[in-house]
């Protein structure tokens, strides 16, 4: 190898982890609002920045989330792979967690005004 070549193969590791870097941290928004949908259509709306957990129980199905310090994660679900409680933590604009068997999407939005689940 010529130095040209270590140089060029250092340049590219470099833009490389820069562009990670600014994916993971400027790169996207913290949400507001979490948005559930069930079946494609929206269940309800929750303040991100009220710590709590919901449970969902619809059709003889259970799936239970948390919401802390802005943070959302599937604590428990009744389906059988498992795939949205080892989902990891999600917290930024247009992330998701997914359970499919039940067809649950907890997304990351935006939202101005949420619901109050408490009214």
């Amino acid at each position: 190898m010529k130095k040209g070549d270590i140089l060029l193969i250092c340049a590219v590791l470099i833009l490389a982890g820069a562009g990670l870097i600014f994916m993971n941290l400027g790169g996207k928004k913290s949400g507001g609002t979490l948005t559930v949908t069930v079946r494609g259509e929206i269940y309800e709306t929750y303040d991100l920045a009220k710590d709590q957990e919901i449970s969902l129980e619809i059709d003889g199905w259970h799936n239970r989330f948390r919401i802390k310090d802005g943070v959302v994660s599937m604590m428990e679900a009744d389906c059988p792979d498992q795939y949205c409680v080892e989902h990891a933590p999600i917290a930024k604009v247009n992330e998701t967690i997914v359970c499919l068997p039940h067809k649950v999407v907890l997304e990351i939005t935006e939202g101005e005004e949420p619901r109050d689940v408490d009214a």
